[in-house]
């Protein structure tokens, strides 16, 4: 089905070509964290899983899949920009959120460089076509799609 913050009306969008374009996707965002050395610090710090657990992270695939970008264009910057917005979307969590300005802009270089992901944040928004919401269910259909992965497996668990 489609986002829930879709404009078109279901049968306007081709599930066949969504899937194989979200396929698509799910490989290059595990390519992308398998091979960059912040991402995969990013995601072992976060050991509550507040920012990055498999919805958020399928959130971030979905992302992927609606700015279109060829697989290989895709690298560190557009995961944090996605992840960001997920957060946004979800949790809304200041501390969680400058993590992510931690770990992608350096802990002393972020007060000066987040103005600017913030504007690059808008532009991948935009790119998105301004759709951010993604329902429980695509999430799962995502996730469906390779089921055995270890990021599937990053269930969040309440804090102590």
């Amino acid at each position: 089905s489609p986002p829930a913050s879709s404009s078109e009306p279901p049968e306007a969008v081709p599930k066949l070509r969504t899937r194989r374009i979200r396929g698509h996707k799910r490989k290059r965002l595990v390519d992308v964290k398998a091979e960059d050395p912040v991402i995969q610090s990013f995601l072992e710090a976060d050991i509550f899983l507040k920012v990055s657990d498999k919805y958020l992270l399928s959130m971030v695939v979905e992302y992927f899949g609606r700015v279109g970008l060829p697989g290989h264009l895709y690298n560190r910057i557009h995961f944090f920009l996605a992840l960001y917005i997920a957060s946004d979307m979800e949790e809304d969590n200041p501390t969680s959120k400058r993590s992510i300005f931690q770990f992608l802009l350096g802990r002393e270089h972020w007060p000066d460089l987040y103005k600017e992901f913030l504007k690059l944040k808008v532009e991948f928004f935009h790119a998105m076509g301004h759709r951010a919401w993604v329902t429980l269910e695509l999430c799962e259909e995502i996730q469906a799609q390779n089921p055995n992965h270890w990021v599937w497996g990053r269930v969040r668990q309440c804090a102590p």
